[in-house]
C-alpha cells in the first residue's frame, strides 16, 4: 500500500534500487571494506619489488618479490613445496590436536574445582614461564631427532596457552548467569554443561588460536635444527646453498599457513559462538 502524500516517482525509484541490490549482492561499501583491507598490503609488495631492483637493499640477499614468486612456483610445479609443506602440516597438526584434547579438560577440571587449582598453580606457573624451544636439546636428548621430539615440543607450546585461557575462561563466568542458572535448581553438572562450558567457548577458542599460531613458529625452529624436510628445513637449507629467492618462497608459504589457520579456526570460533551477539548489533 502506497501512503497518501508520497509521489509515486519515489517509490518506483526506491522499488528499483532495492531490485538493484538482490540482483547485485557485491554493495560499494564492501569494496571499499576490501580496498581498505589490501591497499597496505600492495603497497608493502610494491615497495619489495622497486627497492631492489632500484638499489636501495643488497638484491643478492632481498630480491624483488617477482623473483621469489618464481621461486615459489619452481617449488610448487617440482612437489618439492608439498613435500616439505606436508611434513611440516602433520606434525604441527599431530602436536596441536593432542594439546586441545590433555588441556581443554585439563583447564576445565582445574578451573572448576578450586582444590584442583591450588594444588597444580605451583607447577603451572613453573612451566607456563619456561620457553618451548629452551627445551627442545631436552626433547632431543630424550625422544631422539625423529618426529617424537618435533610433536612432543609442538604439544609442549600447545598446551599453555590453551590451559590457561581455558582456566581463566571457567573463573571469569559471569556470577549473575551462574545465580540465574542455580535460583532454577539446576544441578552442578548440568550447569557446568548448560552454563559454564558455553560461557567459557569465546576464551578458550582465543587460546587455541594462539595455540594453532605458536605451533607453526616453534615446529619451524625446530626443523630448522634438525629435520630433513619441512618448511624450516627449506628455509635453513636454501640459505646455506644461498638459494636466497627460495629461502623467501619458504618464508612466505610459513606466513600464508598461519594466516589460513587463523581464519580457520576464526570460522571454527563463529560456529561454537553463535550465541554469542556481537556488541554493534
Amino acid at each position: 500500500m502506497i501512503k497518501e502524500g508520497i509521489p509515486i516517482e519515489s517509490v518506483k525509484t526506491a522499488h528499483s534500487t532495492l531490485q538493484l541490490k538482490k540482483r547485485n549482492p557485491v554493495s560499494f561499501s564492501g569494496v571499499l571494506k576490501v580496498f581498505k583491507q589490501s591497499i597496505v598490503l600492495v603497497l608493502l609488495f610494491l615497495l619489495w619489488e622497486i627497492a631492489p631492483r632500484a638499489g636501495l637493499v643488497d638484491t643478492a640477499f632481498f630480491p624483488p618479490i617477482s623473483e621469489v614468486i618464481t621461486a615459489l612456483w619452481n617449488l610448487i610445479a617440482s612437489g618439492e613445496l608439498f613435500t616439505h609443506f606436508l611434513a611440516s602440516i602433520i606434525r604441527s597438526f599431530s602436536g596441536f590436536a593432542l594439546a586441545v584434547i590433555i588441556a581443554i579438560p585439563l583447564g576445565l577440571l582445574i578451573g572448576w574445582y578450586p582444590l584442583a587449582r591450588e594444588l597444580l598453580n605451583p607447577v603451572l606457573e613453573l612451566f607456563r614461564n619456561t620457553a618451548a624451544l629452551a627445551l627442545l636439546p631436552v626433547f632431543m636428548l630424550l625422544l631422539g631427532i625423529g618426529e617424537t621430539s618435533k610433536i612432543t615440543i609442538v604439544l609442549f607450546a600447545c598446551t599453555w596457552p590453551i590451559l590457561l585461557n581455558t582456566i581463566a575462561a571457567v573463573g571469569n563466568v559471569d556470577p549473575l548467569l551462574i545465580k540465574a542458572a542455580k535460583s532454577m535448581n539446576i544441578k552442578s553438572f548440568k550447569l557446568f554443561l548448560k552454563v559454564i562450558l558455553p560461557a567459557s567457548v569465546p576464551t578458550i577458542f582465543t587460546g587455541i588460536r594462539m595455540a594453532g599460531t605458536g605451533a607453526i613458529l616453534v615446529l619451524i625452529a625446530a626443523e630448522m635444527v634438525g629435520a630433513k624436510e619441512g618448511l624450516g628445513y627449506l628455509i635453513t637449507y636454501s640459505q646455506y646453498n644461498f638459494q636466497i629467492p627460495q629461502m623467501y618462497a619458504g618464508i612466505l608459504t610459513i606466513a600464508l599457513l598461519g594466516l589460513l589457520i587463523n581464519q580457520g579456526l576464526t570460522l571454527l570460533e563463529r560456529k561454537f559462538s553463535k550465541w554469542k551477539q556481537p556488541v554493534n548489533e
